[in-house]
Order: structure tokens, then C-alpha cells, then sequence
């Protein structure tokens, strides 16, 4: 494994585990073997977890770290527990750019600090698959007003450790201030809705309308 490699996911793995934590917990709540990850920057967890994941992100140390491609599969190898090794490519491009993925394939698109992913990958998922998002620059929000996507779980985090929640959601997503949200007005502020009951992180299903 490269040095830079290794330094990029000391760095991205700070908190030791994390992400593995995080991904072990969605992926026990639903049924994902093809992801989808725009603004992935080094997260190789999802590999840790999943089966096939394509990594998107347009930062150059991105994709020095996945060209060292022995180095990555060292990584997941140390990492993953279950099941056999995994695929995975990592496109260096911007998301919001046409993506050499197909369409409507994907299980899982996950969204988390990368900005607007769900406006722009969505195409990607396929019907009945779930998005992954945080309130992070706003994509929340905007996957909550989408009419493709309808809420089924959000995403708990306490002392290091995620679980999943499917039931009672209706108090999440109410936000504290009285204003509509708009794509617009989401766009202006580039930033999350304070909500009177948050969460980690929702799971949305990609639904026919």
C-alpha cells in the first residue's frame, strides 16, 4: 500500500470504525448490493459493507487514493468480515456532470456532505431503492419535497453506534421555523433545515409517482 494511501484513510478514519458502523446499520435495514456513492472522497467503507460500489468524487487526492488500486483492495480485505470480495470502480468526475453509470440500477445512492446528489443522481436508482442522506448542505430537504422520494427510516447515532428506525417518523422533518422549502430556496441557502426532531441520517425510498 502507498504511504498517500494510507495517510488518506488514517485521516478519513479518524474515528475509528465509524463509517463501517454506519454502513453495517443501513445495509441490516435494507436489501443493497449495487451502490451508488457521489462525493465519496476516500470513504472505501462502503466496501467494507457492500457488494459492488461505485465511488464518485472530483478531488485529485480521491483519485490517487482509489489509483492505488492493491491499496484499496489491502484495505477492504482487512476490513471486511462477510461475504466475498467486493466490486468497485471510482469515477473521477463531478456528479453533477453525465455519469458512465446505467440508469436505474443502483440499490443505494448515498448522500452525505457531498451537496444536491439526489437532484442530480437519483436517475441512477432504481425504483423501490433507498437513498442515504444527511441534512449536511441541504439534500435532506431536498430529497423530502421530491415527489420521487417518500421517507422509510431514519438513522440513529449514540455513543458510536447506529441503528436504524422505520416506525414512527412522522415528527421528523418538521422544521423549527415555519417556511416553506423550496428547491430554490435550498439552492440559495446551500445549507441544511434545523428540524425540531433530527436525526443522523434519513433513508429515503425511490418511489413510482
Amino acid at each position: 500500500m502507498k504511504e498517500r494511501t494510507s495517510k488518506l484513510w488514517a485521516k478519513q478514519n479518524q474515528h475509528t470504525g465509524d463509517r463501517q458502523r454506519l454502513f453495517s446499520a443501513v445495509g441490516s435495514a435494507i436489501s443493497a448490493s449495487t451502490v451508488v456513492y457521489p462525493g465519496s472522497y476516500v470513504d472505501v467503507a462502503t466496501s467494507f459493507v457492500f457488494d459492488d460500489v461505485t465511488y464518485v468524487d472530483v478531488d485529485r487526492r480521491a483519485d490517487q487514493f482509489f489509483g492505488d488500486r492493491d491499496g484499496v483492495d489491502e484495505l477492504i480485505r482487512e476490513h471486511r468480515t462477510t461475504g466475498p470480495s467486493p466490486e468497485w470502480r471510482f469515477i473521477h468526475a463531478d456528479y453533477t456532470s453525465d455519469l458512465p453509470i446505467p440508469a436505474d440500477e443502483a440499490d443505494l445512492l448515498i448522500s452525505l456532505y457531498a451537496g444536491f446528489v439526489s437532484e442530480y443522481c437519483t436517475k441512477y436508482l432504481r425504483r423501490g431503492g433507498h437513498l442515504l442522506v444527511n441534512s449536511s448542505h441541504g439534500d435532506a430537504a431536498m430529497a423530502s419535497i421530491d415527489p420521487e422520494y417518500r421517507l422509510v427510516g431514519v438513522v440513529k447515532s449514540r455513543t458510536g453506534k447506529y441503528t436504524v428506525v422505520d416506525r414512527d417518523l412522522d415528527p421528523y422533518l418538521i422544521p423549527k421555523r415555519p417556511v416553506e422549502i423550496t428547491a430554490e430556496s435550498l439552492h440559495l441557502s446551500g445549507r441544511g433545515v434545523a428540524y425540531t426532531k433530527p436525526a443522523f441520517a434519513y433513508l429515503f425510498q425511490h418511489i413510482d409517482t
